[in-house]
């Protein structure tokens, strides 16, 4: 890339690889690095440990990090007392913390609305894959340091800027919550999680073209 430094990126707590590659395709010396092996195609660029330990031993430039959520998300607040009982809580919220505590000097941290904003600071940005040309709703956290906020774009406007908002199909269900409708179609799998935890291409790609362009 012409101008702009080649940076060592870790992508923490990926097995996608949706954000690995979107780095790579920029130039960049990215690893998607996770407890699972890769669903991206791509195993040469994909650590298969605790991130904790690759961060410890060697120097990365940027990190992105996407730490489970299935302890630390409001959407699960009806078992908060079972999982504070017996540690799963208190488990992801240390590994959260630990993530803001390397010696990296930008990175970002994902994560859906939760205790952290309550136990941690306030997010500094709050997005949905709607505003970057992905038909869905799901609302996503950004912790940031020593980088700026996604760039996005929902009005007409006097630059030509690209307008990347797109509207989502919804649904509306009995007990009132509504969901996207791709969702919804998700719900009967018991791969729902995992698939639904993937990052939106969307977001990738606003990724590595805002931060990827960081010097």
């Amino acid at each position: 890339m012409e101008n702009v430094k080649e940076m060592k990126i870790i992508i923490g707590c990926e097995e996608s690889q949706a954000v690995c590659i979107e780095f790579r395709k920029r130039g960049h010396e990215a690893y998607s690095c996770d407890l699972e092996p890769c669903s991206g195609g791509h195993p040469e660029w994909h650590l298969q440990e605790d991130v904790l330990k690759v961060i410890e031993r060697e120097h990365w430039d940027m990190m992105i990090a996407f730490p489970p959520c299935t302890h630390l998300a409001v959407s699960g607040a009806a078992h908060f007392e079972k999982k504070r009982a017996d540690g799963r809580q208190q488990e992801g919220i240390d590994f959260f913390l630990a993530l803001t505590k390397t010696n990296i000097p930008k990175w970002a941290i994902e994560n859906p609305v939760g205790i952290m904003s309550n136990i941690y600071r306030k997010p500094d940005q709050i997005i949905q894959p709607y505003y970057f040309g992905d038909k869905s709703k799901k609302t996503t956290c950004l912790w940031l340091n020593n980088l700026p906020k996604l760039l996005h774009n929902d009005k007409p406007n006097l630059f030509e800027q690209e307008i990347t908002h797109v509207k989502p199909k919804l649904i509306t269900y009995k007990n009132g919550k509504t969901f996207s409708a791709d969702y919804s179609i998700l719900w009967p799998s018991p791969d729902r999680a995992k698939l639904r935890s993937k990052t939106y291409p969307g977001i990738a790609k606003a990724i590595a073209d805002t931060w990827g362009l960081i010097t």
